[in-house]
């Protein structure tokens, strides 16, 4: 992202904030892994969104005195020789205000002396409350001081504002440049879960499958995925999040593998599942045909102007009718789907955002009938279940598929981030197939 993109973010919630206010955003804390080693840091997406900033004990103060004069200030941490050569550069305070564009930095361990100077004499403060306990001590103990000090004409904001619901509704948005990088996540991605076909042989174990998928990420500079790599073959791809990954992959199973890397702090999200041997049984191509049946009308049918809602129901209506077809339910369709009786083999929603958090932030509506608009990004996930105790023919008992491509919306229809990677079932046997010759 360029430093354009961050400014004009901050111009535009200082554009929705009250005059006379501030809105105080943290940096995520680090997390403790075992003793004294942390997880690899991954900043909070809100904070990123507003700075590109990924060091932790951070803090970015949008201050709006009126409609013509507002300011920016960071805290973050000072230089540390002995610190740096132990755990990494930082960047410090005097060169922050050029490489952030931000107004002025301060050393964080002196926010709890200047935060109450920032706030003093505003009307509302804007504070995402609950979302870190350091936070809410740091910026209450700011106002308390105010409070106390009115003898030294101190004056504390009268309102405290969540700023995440104005946020959030900017974030749903995606910018060209957001655009951008989401394209070339998804491009990433599907790279990933093409060699993951390519190299699936019996008797791997899924874990060999997941590091296939991270190396592709990393040659490509994604170092991480943006959510636990789910790889299940057979019945563990009835689970919805299973992330063990450690079972051998039999002859004859499929194998769902549901992954996304991380680029520039953005996601790809893409699942797709595949017979571990390159061969579909007419079982598991029959159900596959369903979910994809119901990916591809997906596809033509998102657009601007309608929503997850409707499509979800034309959805329901391809799985229930299929699986009539095949047995697997029994009943009228519509009374199975008013009753809905689906919801024993597809229990999870069709889409959800897409952005700096796989699943993103943005009010969905109500029961997600929200209308779609251009610049909104979205996953399309039909999937299909049957839990091995299912009373449903022998058959089909075990098999769980899942097939999931990633769109903008766009004025004319949507562009699919994802459609590189092969859902096709004669593709994906071709792929595989050439892989071994």
């Amino acid at each position: 992202m360029t430093q354009q993109e961050f400014l004009r973010r901050r111009a535009a919630l200082l554009s929705k904030m009250a005059p006379a206010s501030a809105a105080v955003i943290f940096a995520a804390p680090e997390a403790t892994r075992s003793n004294d080693s942390e997880y690899p840091y991954r900043q909070n997406s809100d904070f990123w969104y507003f700075t590109g900033f990924n060091e932790p004990e951070a803090v970015l103060v949008l201050i709006k005195s009126d409609e013509s004069h507002n300011h920016s200030v960071l805290f973050n941490r000072v230089r540390d020789l002995t610190a740096e050569i132990w755990f990494g550069r930082r960047l410090g305070q005097d060169a922050a205000p050029e490489k952030l564009s931000v107004d002025r930095a301060l050393p964080y361990d002196h926010i709890g002396e200047q935060l109450p100077l920032l706030l003093n004499g505003l009307d509302v403060v804007y504070h995402a409350q609950g979302l870190y306990p350091e936070a809410d001590s740091l910026v209450f103990a700011a106002l308390d001081k105010l409070r106390r000090g009115s003898r030294q004409n101190l004056t504390a904001p009268a309102t405290i504002t969540d700023w995440r619901p104005v946020v959030h509704e900017m974030r749903l948005f995606k910018s060209a440049e957001e655009q951008a990088v989401l394209r070339e996540a998804g491009r990433i991605s599907a790279l990933a879960h093409t060699r993951a076909m390519q190299k699936c042989r019996p008797g791997m174990y899924e874990y060999q499958l997941e590091g296939e998928i991270q190396h592709e990420f990393n040659q490509h500079g994604a170092r991480f995925p943006s959510y636990n790599t789910i790889v299940g073959a057979g019945e563990n791809g009835c689970i919805l999040h299973y992330t063990e990954n450690e079972c051998q992959m039999r002859d004859g199973d499929l194998v769902l593998i549901d992954a996304g890397c991380e680029l520039k702090g953005y996601a790809g999200d893409i699942t797709r599942t595949f017979p571990v041997n390159g061969k579909f049984t007419a079982p598991q191509r029959a159900i596959y045909d369903i979910v994809l049946e119901s990916l591809n009308t997906s596809l033509e049918l998102f657009r601007p102007g309608t929503s997850i809602r409707e499509v979800n129901a034309v959805v329901v209506r391809i799985m229930v009718t299929g699986l009539v077809k095949l047995g697997v339910m029994k009943g009228n369709i519509d009374t199975l789907i008013e009753e809905q009786a689906h919801r024993q083999f597809f229990m999870h929603g069709l889409s959800h955002w897409l952005g700096l958090d796989v699943h993103d932030v943005g009010v969905y509506g109500n029961d997600r009938d929200r209308t779609l608009e251009p610049g909104m990004v979205i996953t399309i996930e039909p999937g299909l279940y049957i839990a091995p105790d299912a009373d449903v023919p022998a058959e089909y008992r075990g098999i769980g598929i899942r097939i999931e491509d990633d769109i903008i919306i766009t004025a004319e229809g949507n562009e699919n981030l994802t459609a590189t990677v092969v859902k096709e079932a004669d593709e994906i046997e071709a792929l595989m197939a050439a892989a071994k010759a």
